[in-house]
């Protein structure tokens, strides 16, 4: 088979099954926002950075120890399974943790800023994610090694199951019984619950080294950390992004702004889910060749997953500019909100060009455990965001918001290509 053909093969169910996380993510929005208002749109998108923390963790852990899996079975030195033990007790242990941290719900809303009503919807939706949180965890974390063991067409199933189910639930909880947020919260866990179990039984049909010896299980955590606090980052990086951005909207022009925003991270995560699948889809052979000693092949890998990157982000970009005035309605924003999302959404996609390089860039780095370069690229952003939210909003206010999100990732996309050509370089790699 070649290249070509292996990574179609790899990455568009990846690609598939992200376009699915993406819009896992607006479909609580869309029912209750129809439902309920701005109000509970706004609750939904302020309590959404833990959502994404919750999934984060699964995918980081899942990440990490799907790398670690792929390279070491390409060095055969015989440690690889020790890394899918690690990965599912890892899971396992961080369920707890936010299980545990059930009580904080309404405190970390009040630190998000939320007041009144979106507190109150809020805090209904978070206590019941929180609850779930294991079912959440080992949904997004055991996919990834799914994805490495050759399933990524049933990876991509398994969430199409659960998103099957979370729409129907959300439709008879959220409509039909009137249940609000905590219904919407509900429906989600119930999907994600529906992934993770048929994601194990996958693992125990494959008889992946589920069972057996856990020594140097120290070890191996701390290499599944090492390597998993990229994708980790990847996938948090957009819910601190909207976490900064709703809390300086409050500041600024309050809950319209948050109601604004949250209309326009519902459509802009999904293109970003796209991207991060085209990453995560060529990350199991980026792994298996850099593992094999064929350089080759990953950078042959490596620019396909460039090009299909840039032309997703560029084909997103002119069918949201062209349905903007649609975006608003769609979530039951009112009408002068969905006025604004129109006027600001353009605004965004300027960005996303420069995303789709900086998040290729960075999986090929955890892909070959260059661990250092990829926590750059993935913590850049958010970090010069919050500078930029300093200082931006007191010469433009609002409209300097809305700017320090774009131009953050344009920076970030310079760090990137920039830490691209200092590893050429520096390992002697061809430039194309």
């Amino acid at each position: 088979m070649t290249v070509y053909k292996t990574f179609a093969k790899y990455v568009a169910p990846s690609v598939l099954a992200f376009a699915l996380s993406g819009v896992y993510a607006i479909v609580d929005g869309f029912f209750v926002g129809q439902s309920i208002g701005d109000a509970g749109l706004s609750a939904i998108n302020v309590a959404f950075p833990v959502v994404s923390l919750i999934q984060a963790l699964g995918t980081g852990i899942g990440m990490g120890g799907a790398v670690l899996w792929s390279v070491r079975r390409g060095t055969d030195d015989g440690s690889s399974s020790r890394y899918v033990r690690t990965t599912l007790w890892l899971l396992l242990f961080v369920s707890a943790i936010m299980t545990a941290c059930y009580p904080l719900a309404g405190p970390i809303l009040r630190l998000f800023g939320a007041e009144g009503a979106i507190f109150s919807f809020g805090e209904e939706y978070l206590r019941v994610i929180m609850l779930g949180a294991v079912f959440q965890i080992f949904a997004t974390g055991v996919v990834p090694l799914i994805r490495n063991a050759g399933g990524a067409v049933f990876a991509f199933l398994t969430m199409v199951s659960g998103f099957v189910a979370n729409i129907f639930l959300d439709y008879l909880f959220v409509w039909v019984l009137e249940m609000g947020t905590e219904g919407a919260a509900i429906a989600t866990i119930l999907g994600q619950t529906i992934t993770a179990v048929e994601a194990i039984a996958y693992l125990l049909w494959k008889k992946l080294p589920f069972f057996g010896s856990l020594a140097k299980f120290g070890s191996c955590a701390i290499s599944v950390a090492r390597v998993g606090i990229a994708p980790f980052g990847l996938t948090l990086s957009p819910m601190i992004s909207l976490m900064l951005i709703n809390r300086f909207c409050m500041l600024y022009e309050g809950e319209a702004a948050v109601a604004c925003y949250a209309c326009i991270a519902y459509a802009i995560t999904i293109v970003q889910m796209l991207l991060q699948g085209v990453g995560d889809g060529s990350q199991p052979l980026i792994s298996q060749y850099f593992g094999e000693g064929k350089p080759e092949l990953g950078h042959k890998v490596k620019k396909l997953a460039y090009i299909c990157a840039l032309i997703l982000a560029i084909l997103c970009c002119l069918l949201l500019f062209v349905l903007r005035s649609f975006i608003g309605p769609l979530f039951g924003s009112s009408e002068s909100v969905s006025r604004e999302v129109e006027r600001v959404l353009p605004i965004f996609l300027i960005g996303l060009i420069f995303y789709a390089f900086s998040r290729i860039t960075t999986a090929t780095f955890y892909a070959t455990e260059r661990t250092i370069f990829s926590y750059i690229c993935v913590y850049s952003e958010p970090a010069l965001m919050l500078a930029l939210l300093f200082i931006l909003p007191l010469f433009w206010g609002q409209a300097g918001v809305w700017w320090s999100a774009v131009l953050s990732q344009i920076l970030t996309a310079g760090i990137a290509l920039f830490l691209t050509l200092f590893s050429r370089k520096r390992h002697h790699l061809p430039a194309k």
